[in-house]
C-alpha cells in the first residue's frame, strides 16, 4: 500500500516534499490513510464516483480533475497502462516540482518505472508491499507530452478512453444483451453501469423510450458516453448507480454490471446493481441483464422480483429477464 511506502520515502529514503503548497494525490485507493500528508493541503483527484464520495466523506478536498499549478503530485498507479501514462502526463503538466509514483507490481509499476527512466532520471525506487514508489525531482512535462491521451474514436467509430472498459471495442456481453432486448421497453429506462454509452445508444433506437437516465461512476466514461449518445432522451448522470435514485419509478432497467475493482471477481458489485434496479423499478417494471456465466446472481434475483427467467447466453454469458419487483426486501 501507498501508506507505508510513503512513509518509508519520507523517513529517510530521500523524498522530500515541499513545506509549503498544495499537494495532489491521483486516484488513491480508497483505503488509504495518506498519515504522511496534512489533510488541509492534500487535494484528491478522484474521477470514480464511490471513491470521490468516500474521501470526500472523510473531510478532504476532492475534485475530478487536476486543476492547476500544485507543489508536488502523487500518482496512485491504476491497472490500465495507458490510462497510468496519461495520468503521470497529467501530473508533470500540473506540478513544475516533485511527482510521485506508486503501484502494485501488480499494477505494472515495474514496467512504468523501466519506461520512465529511459526519459527522465529517477530517484528511488522504494519497495515494499510488493510494489513500488519512486518519484522525480525536475520539472519533466516536455518528456511526457506523447503520454496524454482522452477520449478517441475507435474503429468503430465510438467514444472510448484509456481506463474506461472496453476501451477496445465493443463488450460481447453487451452486444448479447442488445440482441435480447426487445423493441418495446417503455417510457421510462436507466442503464445502469453505463460505460461509454453502447447499450444506451441501442436503447434510444426504440421509439417507446422518453427518457433515458445514463448512469455511470467513471466520469470519463460518462464523457464518452455523451460523444456516442446524441439523443436528447438521454440524461447523463455521474453517479454510483447502487445508490442513485431517479425522480420516480421506472419502466425497464438495463445493465451489464460490473463485477470487480481490483482483480479478483467481486459479485457482491453486481448483486448491488441487482438491488438498486429492483428499488427503483415500479411495480410492473422490469429488468435486463448480462452477466459471465460463473457470476451467482440468481438467488439475489429471485429475492428481488417475483418472475426471475434466464433468456438466453452463450458459453461465457447469461442473460436474465427478471420482473415485479418485491418492494418489501430491502
Amino acid at each position: 500500500m501507498i501508506d507505508a511506502r510513503l512513509q518509508l520515502a519520507l523517513d529517510g529514503g530521500g523524498l522530500e516534499l515541499p513545506d509549503e503548497g498544495t499537494i495532489a494525490v491521483f486516484q488513491p485507493p480508497r483505503d488509504s490513510d495518506l498519515p504522511s500528508l496534512d489533510k488541509a493541503r492534500v487535494q484528491i483527484i478522484q474521477n470514480f464516483k464511490p471513491d470521490y464520495d468516500a474521501w470526500a466523506a472523510r473531510g478532504y478536498d476532492v475534485v475530478r480533475s487536476f486543476e492547476g499549478d500544485y507543489a508536488a503530485c502523487i500518482v496512485c498507479l491504476p491497472r490500465a497502462k495507458a490510462e497510468a501514462r496519461a495520468m503521470i502526463a497529467d501530473a508533470c503538466e500540473a506540478c513544475d516540482g516533485i511527482v510521485v509514483i506508486d503501484g502494485q507490481k501488480t499494477d505494472g509499476a515495474d514496467s512504468i518505472l523501466r519506461e520512465m527512466r529511459s526519459r527522465v532520471t529517477i530517484h528511488g525506487p522504494i519497495s515494499k508491499a510488493h510494489g513500488k514508489l519512486f518519484w522525480i525531482a525536475e520539472p519533466a512535462a516536455e518528456f511526457f507530452v506523447d503520454w496524454k491521451q482522452g477520449p478517441e474514436r475507435t474503429d468503430g467509430g465510438f467514444w472510448t478512453a484509456p481506463g474506461v472498459f472496453s476501451a477496445d471495442g465493443v463488450d460481447l456481453a453487451s452486444a448479447l444483451l442488445v440482441d435480447a432486448l426487445p423493441e418495446k421497453l417503455g417510457a421510462e429506462v436507466a442503464d445502469l453501469g453505463a460505460g461509454w454509452g453502447f447499450l444506451a445508444a441501442h436503447i434510444l433506437t426504440r421509439e417507446s423510450v422518453q427518457k433515458l437516465y445514463v448512469v455511470e461512476a467513471g466520469h470519463m466514461a460518462l464523457e464518452c458516453a455523451r460523444r456516442n449518445v446524441g439523443d436528447d432522451r438521454a440524461e447523463f448522470l455521474w453517479e454510483d448507480a447502487t445508490a442513485w435514485e431517479p425522480p420516480h419509478r421506472l419502466d425497464a432497467v438495463v445493465m451489464n454490471p460490473p463485477f470487480h475493482t481490483g482483480r479478483a471477481a467481486e459479485p457482491q458489485i453486481g448483486q448491488a446493481f441487482v438491488a438498486a434496479a429492483a428499488r427503483m423499478l415500479s411495480g410492473q417494471g422490469k429488468l435486463w441483464m448480462v452477466a459471465n456465466r460463473h457470476l451467482p446472481y440468481e438467488a439475489e434475483l429471485k429475492a428481488r422480483f417475483a418472475h426471475v427467467e434466464e433468456i438466453g447466453g452463450d458459453a461465457r454469458f447469461k442473460l436474465f429477464h427478471a420482473a415485479r419487483p418485491l418492494k418489501n426486501r430491502r
